[in-house]
């Protein structure tokens, strides 16, 4: 009975310790405190942005970091310009940069350029995976959403002038924000939305993949 039990028993151990370490890594990155200067320069390119909305952009900027933590080693797109730009100031500081990535994500993570859509109903596969990833963490049902996640909503709610607008139907013609802005609702679709929504042809994360379930050690190895 040895030779099960002892493989049931080491799977077991590594099962918890998996957990143990992504628990902790989530816990990092929630009570991370950014660098004053790091708010003193996004102030800097938006003077309009209050205390409260600064908040906002760091909260914003952990819950892109934990999708990256989620996604494991595939590339996630940053939809947000405000959200870049903490992100960019952050990356400034080096050392602590370094330091938050091997603890945040067991490896450095590199930067990402913001990115938008192609088209307003045209999502490329970066900015696919970080809608459902943010839709995820947000309860959000990815492909018939209600509401935008805070990563795709903050631009707009923060008045960003340079930054990416993504509203729910903006496909719907009879919608004030018809033709204004991205289809967010198109963004979980496939190649056409006319026939319902599916996954990205030949991708894993289209519902239940490695990006939306977390699978192996939760990512960041």
């Amino acid at each position: 009975m040895s030779y099960i039990v002892l493989p049931l028993l080491i799977c077991c151990v590594l099962y918890l310790y998996c957990r143990q370490r992504k628990a902790a890594r989530m816990r990092f990155i929630d009570q991370y405190r950014f660098h004053p200067a790091i708010g003193k320069k996004v102030r800097q390119r938006y003077p309009h942005l209050t205390d409260q909305q600064l908040d906002q952009v760091f909260s914003a900027l952990r819950d892109y970091f934990h999708i990256c933590n989620r996604a494991g080693r595939r590339m996630v797109a940053m939809p947000s310009q405000v959200v870049d730009v903490a992100w960019h100031e952050f990356i400034l500081f080096t050392r602590a940069y370094d330091g938050f990535c091997k603890r945040g994500f067991g490896r450095f993570l590199h930067h990402t350029p913001v990115e938008a859509m192609q088209a307003p109903t045209l999502a490329q596969d970066g900015i696919k995976r970080a809608w459902r990833l943010a839709c995820i963490r947000s309860g959000i049902d990815p492909r018939r959403p209600l509401m935008l996640p805070p990563l795709f909503a903050i631009d707009t709610e923060l008045g960003i002038e340079d930054g990416f607008k993504y509203v729910l139907d903006c496909a719907n013609k009879r919608s004030p924000a018809y033709g204004d802005g991205y289809c967010a609702s198109h963004i979980g679709c496939g190649s056409s939305c006319a026939g319902g929504c599916g996954g990205d042809s030949g991708s894993s994360d289209s519902g239940g993949g490695s990006d939306c379930g977390g699978g192996g050690c939760g990512g960041g190895d």
